[in-house]
């Protein structure tokens, strides 16, 4: 059964393998992050966990029992009790309600382990799979009033309301 962690160090391999093999069907729907990403992987990663360790962002991992990544699943700029959600999933796993199940569990955790009360999320307007895991998770479309730019992609922003945690 996959398990949902918090980025560490011990990650870092996994988690390039991940990006690399997923990169051709990453970019089919969002900007490629480019080949500066990839040759500068280290660093890049060092400077996440650094924010993480700030508490400036939270970095989930979704991990198959064999260790290797089925997806990544972040909260950024942590700000006055609101963040904004990104995600990815392996190819090989898409459309099997991965996805779905692990941006659920990560509101619940953002609301408990992270005292969240809201949570934003972009999806591109051509991304129609994006758009069905956040409202399946209990996001809403804020509107076209509040556009999301995904690397010069045309999104909108999505919302959701946390439901406090003891």
């Amino acid at each position: 059964m996959p398990e949902l962690k918090q980025l560490h160090a011990g990650h870092a391999p996994a988690v390039l393998a991940f990006e690399l093999a997923n990169r051709a069907y990453f970019a089919a729907s969002i900007s490629d992050r480019g080949d500066d990403f990839f040759d500068q992987f280290t660093d890049r990663y060092n400077a996440l966990l650094a924010e993480q360790e700030a508490g400036v962002c939270a970095f989930y991992v979704l991990i198959a029992e064999d260790g290797s990544v089925l997806g990544r699943f972040n909260l950024i700029d942590i700000e006055d009790r609101m963040a904004n959600l990104g995600y990815r999933v392996a190819q090989h796993v898409a459309g099997r309600g991965v996805a779905t199940a692990t941006v659920r569990e990560l509101c619940r955790l953002a609301a408990s382990r992270h005292g969240l009360r809201t949570l934003r999320a972009a999806a591109a307007h051509k991304n129609a799979a994006s758009q069905k895991v956040l409202t399946k998770a209990g996001f809403v479309l804020v509107g076209p009033a509040d556009p999301a730019d995904l690397g010069g992609k045309p999104g909108s922003w999505y919302q959701r309301a946390l439901v406090p945690q003891p």
